[in-house]
């Protein structure tokens, strides 16, 4: 019996080896196995994997960023990807801190795998929340993509996800591997990456992100779509997901419970700045700019060394401008601060009970039905109908058919959108009743431009009326008949001529038939000094000076300042008939205040790709066009329309004055309080049809068009429809403003005199004339010849 039970034991113990090495060999596989999977993983079995070369540059779309001359961002260009990435040194510590405690707290410790927090989800089946790390995340945001639903996808995915993000940590440091979950994650609304996302949330850089703004977008990475607080679907959702990163920062001793406890108290406190093409600061430079890159991106001098085009949307090109964003803010606000005024008032003079044609004068049906069929062919919705094959007929029908839409509107002085109900042909006539603006203005010792506004709104109004759109410059073109007298005649500004009317026969100067000006005073008596007929813009005078120096200089003078507009070189020019744009009229008189030496507008300095290559480095372009002495002369000439006359009173006025009651709710919150020298041009065309004021301080140069689309548009009398009303406001506010800032050193100074200066230009100015009176204050054109 004993011998029976001593094998029995043998046995069962050889039983149990058994077991014991069937569990090694098994185990041992299974170890096996899974370093052969991650093996075959990692030579691309189970899908692509990125090779070191993707690793060291993974492939994201990069945002072009437009840059200021002051360092600010002024706005991007991208498609589907507003992305600029920062470095880990952009980033504040309670960033960082915030993203550690929420989304990884044994980040450091681990290298790319944390093996405590995988056995706890695999042990609870995930209901005590995953095991991806910061460089997983990272791993699958760059190379794997979205998690497929399928649960064999799903594991190759997970296996894939691993093995990318052990490279990721040999190949990067903890803090570039923080840096690029910041720059790849899509936060909604375009905030593709933390810098736009800490832009368009907070309107701040990622740097200036105080404690709760850092936690609301850490927060984010769980679903940005489910707590994204724009549009605020889930204000509470947001809130408390925000709490929740506050309170692990608290549970990990990054900031204390009182801190915890304080802050989540609070609201998001958001200032949503949206960053869309139509939004923002320098949206008309902007599509300038646009044009601008996209020939200079068709020129095969700036290829990728590959030869290939660089791509503006996605190739992350840094373009360095002019533009000054204080100064560009100061002319936006300028804008937005007169137009709703000068709007009102003009919406008073052409209500239906007062005019039946309105916003058109002196139009018949006829005419405004021509004008707004011609207007409708060339619209965007012709185009787009007649490319879907829609016939003419069929066009037509749209336009008078009643359609849901958003259409701008100043609502208590701010620009706004309301949702209404209009036929598309009833909407043209609305934006035909708008008054619309253009200004420019330029450094003219370097052509730099440093605000650009080319309309009040740019996602309603989208013709840029500083440099596409050319309108008649009235007065403003006089100092370009004085100048060329003063270089051709050495006339000084104390020189007096007759105001009595002058007929320049027929056929003399190509005119087909006799010219004969006429002041808008009526008044024909005495004589002036050429400073003063031209602080009183009396065309008598300027056209005897045409008579003097002939059409032609004049025209060449012109196209020497700059302007590239088509001028015909008849008398009546001298009045202002030629159509220039607001870009062509600042950069000429830019060379009277650069002392007779044109410099080509400059808006771009430099272009740089995304490693910081420079691409293109602007180069000046100048000439001398007019001696130091005339420059001078003239600039002279212009002071005097500042000096007296409605736009000296305006300019320099301390208070309340005349003009701010004669035009009442149009002219209120100016006195601008200027007592600098300046030099300056009014001009008001045929009919009141457009407005322009040009402004000269001895560095900086700045030209104001105000006017409808279409001429027959405008007002009724030339009270309201003078430059000095319509554009000069605009001008002084934004001036105020600029000399406000002392960072920005707008000159106060005199401008100054040639060493050598022989013209006598001490003589004061009477202020007599069109500028000088109430009833009449500004010049227009008659074009009877």
């Amino acid at each position: 019996m004993a011998k029976k039970k001593t094998t029995q034991s043998k046995t069962e113990t050889l039983d149990y080896s058994k077991y014991v090495r069937w569990f090694w060999i098994l185990f041992l596989s299974g170890i096996a196995a899974i370093v052969l999977l991650f093996l075959l993983a990692s030579l691309g079995g189970l899908g692509e994997m990125p090779d070191y070369t993707r690793l060291e540059n993974p492939e994201t779309n990069l945002a072009t960023e437009i840059i200021s001359s002051d360092d600010k961002t002024l706005g991007k260009f991208y498609f589907d990807d507003n992305r600029t990435p920062v470095g880990y040194d952009d980033l504040p510590k309670n960033l960082v801190d915030a993203l550690v405690a929420t989304e990884d707290v044994r980040f450091y410790e681990h290298s790319g795998i944390d093996a405590r927090g995988t056995l706890r989800a695999i042990s609870s089946l995930g209901s005590s929340g995953g095991a991806s790390t910061i460089s997983q995340q990272v791993s699958r945001q760059l190379f794997v993509g979205v998690a497929s639903p399928n649960t064999l996808s799903r594991l190759t995915q997970k296996i894939k996800e691993w093995v990318i993000a052990i490279r990721l940590e040999r190949q990067y440091t903890k803090e570039e591997i923080i840096a690029m979950y910041f720059n790849i994650y899509d936060f909604g609304n375009n905030g593709d990456g933390i810098r736009s996302a800490a832009r368009i949330y907070f309107g701040k850089e990622p740097k200036d992100l105080d404690l709760k703004e850092s936690a609301m977008l850490v927060g984010m990475f769980k679903n940005s779509s489910l707590y994204n607080p724009i549009p605020s679907r889930n204000p509470v959702g947001v809130k408390n997901r925000r709490n929740v990163v506050l309170a692990q920062m608290a549970k990990y001793d990054y900031i204390t419970q009182e801190v915890k406890d304080s802050l989540q108290k609070t609201e998001l406190d958001l200032n949503f700045t949206p960053e869309t093409h139509s939004q923002g600061i320098a949206t008309y430079f902007r599509e300038y700019l646009r044009g601008f890159m996209k020939e200079w991106a068709k020129d095969k001098k700036n290829r990728k060394p590959d030869g290939s085009k660089y791509d503006l949307y996605s190739d992350g090109l840094k373009i360095f401008t002019t533009i000054d964003s204080r100064m560009q803010k100061y002319a936006e606000d300028a804008v937005a601060q007169h137009m709703p005024r000068l709007q009102a008032e003009f919406d008073n003079q052409n209500t239906p009970e007062r005019n039946k044609t309105a916003p058109f004068l002196e139009l018949s049906t006829s005419e405004i039905n021509k004008l707004l069929n011609d207007g409708m062919k060339r619209g965007e919705r012709w185009r787009i109908l007649k490319e879907q094959g829609k016939s003419e007929k069929e066009i037509r029908a749209s336009f008078q058919k009643p359609t849901e839409m958003r259409v701008f509107k100043w609502i208590d002085g701010k620009a706004s959108e309301v949702d209404t109900v209009m036929k598309p042909i009833d909407s043209m006539r609305y934006y035909k009743s708008f008054l619309r603006p253009g200004m420019m203005s330029m450094d003219p010792l370097t052509g730099h431009v440093k605000a650009w506004v080319g309309g009040m709104n740019y996602k309603h109004f989208q013709y840029d009326m500083v440099k596409q759109g050319a309108r008649q410059v009235g007065s403003t073109f006089k100092p370009f008949v004085y100048a060329t007298a003063i270089d051709q005649l050495q006339f000084s500004p104390c020189d007096s001529f007759p105001r009595t009317q002058i007929t320049i026969e027929a056929n003399k100067y190509g005119n087909p038939e006799p010219w004969t000006t006429k002041n808008s005073d009526g008044k024909y008596s005495g004589k002036q000094t050429l400073k003063d007929a031209l602080a009183s813009s009396t065309n008598t005078v300027t056209a005897r000076l045409m008579n003097e120096i002939g059409p032609q200089p004049v025209v060449e003078m012109a196209k020497k300042l700059g302007i590239t507009s088509d001028i015909l070189p008849v008398p009546a020019i001298a009045l202002g008939t030629a159509d220039i744009s607001v870009y062509e009229m600042v950069a000429a008189y830019s060379t009277f205040a650069n002392k007779g030496v044109y410099n080509k507008p400059v808006m771009v300095t430099r272009i740089e790709d995304k490693n910081g290559t420079v691409l293109y480095q602007f180069a000046p372009e100048s000439k001398d066009v007019l001696s130091e002495e005339v420059a001078y002369v003239t600039v002279n000439l212009m002071e005097g329309v500042t000096q007296a006359g409605s736009s000296g009173g305006r300019l320099r006025s301390k208070g309340v004055d005349k003009y701010n009651v004669m035009y009442r709710e149009v002219m209120t919150g100016y006195p601008y309080e200027l007592d600098n020298p300046i030099a300056g041009k009014t001009g008001t065309t045929q009919n009141q049809s457009d407005g322009w004021f040009m402004g000269i301080v001895p560095n900086l140069v700045t030209g104001v068009w105000v006017g409808a689309e279409d001429r027959a548009a405008h007002f009724k009398s030339i009270t309201y429809g003078q430059g000095a009303t319509m554009a000069l406001p605009i001008w002084g506010l934004y001036m105020k403003a600029c000399y406000a800032d002392k960072t920005l050193n707008v000159s106060k100074a005199k401008f100054e005199k040639p060493a050598n200066l022989k013209i006598n230009v001490d003589c004061k100015v009477k202020g007599e004339g069109d500028l000088g009176s109430n009833e009449d204050p500004e010049d227009t054109i008659d074009f009877d010849f």
